[in-house]
């Protein structure tokens, strides 16, 4: 078995693990660290919002233009006084966008860039872009994370219980405002392509947040009725049995997506691969880290307040205070000593001898016949 498949399985059984929950103090810090920088750039760059929400036009220059991409940029903003995104196509033409100008600039501008590109201007192809369409785009996307965002915390309410619902609501926040301010601080243009990887990450964010949820509902079944564990200890065991599951689906989600961005768009010059990846690669990374992070840890905080919780935090505690142990030097047999016989144990952690318990039950005594 490899090293990361042997951690693993050792995490999942509870032999080694990192006190995620106990720490959460920390992770809540940094979160609320990353989330105000990226409100603060938001604030003071703004998005660098794309043609299609703008309006504008865009010009596309024979295939047999000498000039390079550098220059194109800047003879179309020398021409049109906008900012200007010059792109290479596959077939040697130039794609040349400007924003903010209306059909009377654009006749202009398209003159300026024949005559500087040395080319005839009714070679030169412009289209104009209205605002309007980006609107309808922007509008319909916010619809739809509204939309989404009350049947995701309908259903966590009803497949698991509020407090997991608001913990997921939280934590989709959380990874929508980072990958919006990491856009406004990079610079990098929004477009329709923009929204639609804003809107997949959020699908990714929750998958990973449901798998803990979903192992942490399982293992606090009767949890009131055994000794050994706080709810906090059973989430932090949810974080750390599925922790490498965790890690191997965000790098093998991320890896794609880094081509697609460092190497379709940073080294090949794919500018319109940026839009989507960058808000990919931010976005899944932002999920994982929350679900793990932020999500679990919120959950137990809110959990603990729970008249129920807060007594059983009080048993364990005294518990362990009168037997000088920790969740890590107890034994089964030492933890089901003072339960009575016809209660079924919580599922609240991996067991080394699960047997032992019952070995010689209803005999005079456990030596086999």
């Amino acid at each position: 078995m490899s090293k990361l498949g042997n951690l693993g399985a050792r995490l999942h059984r509870g032999e080694v693990g990192y006190d995620f929950v106990k720490n959460r103090k920390i992770w809540y810090g940094v979160s609320i660290l990353i989330t105000i920088l990226a409100i603060v750039g938001l604030a003071v760059r703004g998005l660098n919002m794309g043609i299609e929400f703008q309006g504008g036009a865009v010009f596309t220059t024979p295939k047999n233009t000498s000039a390079s991409v550098s220059q194109a940029e800047e003879y179309a903003e020398q021409g049109s006084g906008h900012d200007a995104i010059v792109q290479e196509l596959g077939d040697g033409s130039l794609r040349i966008q400007v924003s903010g100008i209306d059909t009377g600039e654009a006749d202009k501008i398209k003159n300026s860039l024949a005559e500087d590109l040395k080319v005839d201007g009714e070679q030169i192809n412009a289209e104009l872009v209205g605002p309007s369409w980006g609107e309808q785009i922007a509008n319909k996307a916010w619809q739809g994370l509204g939309i989404f965002l009350i049947l995701v915390v309908i259903y966590l309410a009803i497949a698991f219980e509020w407090r997991m619902a608001i913990a997921a609501f939280v934590a989709l926040i959380h990874d929508i405002t980072i990958t919006v301010g990491i856009y406004a601080l990079v610079g990098f243009e929004v477009t329709p392509g923009t929204v639609i990887g804003l809107l997949t990450i959020l699908g990714y964010s929750l998958y990973d947040t449901v798998v803990v949820f979903d192992s942490l509902k399982e293992q606090t079944k009767d949890i009131t009725k055994q000794t050994r564990w706080t709810y906090s200890d059973v989430a932090n065991r949810s974080i750390n049995s599925t922790l490498v599951r965790s890690i191997n689906t965000t790098v093998v989600a991320l890896l794609p997506v880094a081509g697609l961005l460092f190497i379709g768009g940073g080294v090949l010059g794919a500018g319109m691969l940026n839009d989507i990846s960058l808000s990919l690669f931010v976005g899944l990374a932002a999920g994982a880290y929350s679900s793990i992070f932020i999500a679990t840890p919120l959950v137990a905080d809110l959990k603990e307040r729970e008249p129920q919780m807060k007594a059983l935090k009080k048993r364990v505690l005294a518990k362990r205070a009168a037997k000088g142990e920790t969740p890590e030097t107890e034994t089964d047999e030492e933890v089901y000593a003072d339960e009575p016989e016809d209660v079924a144990p919580a599922v609240v952690g991996p067991r080394n001898q699960p047997a032992s318990r019952n070995r010689g039950r209803g005999r005079p005594s456990g030596k086999r016949r």
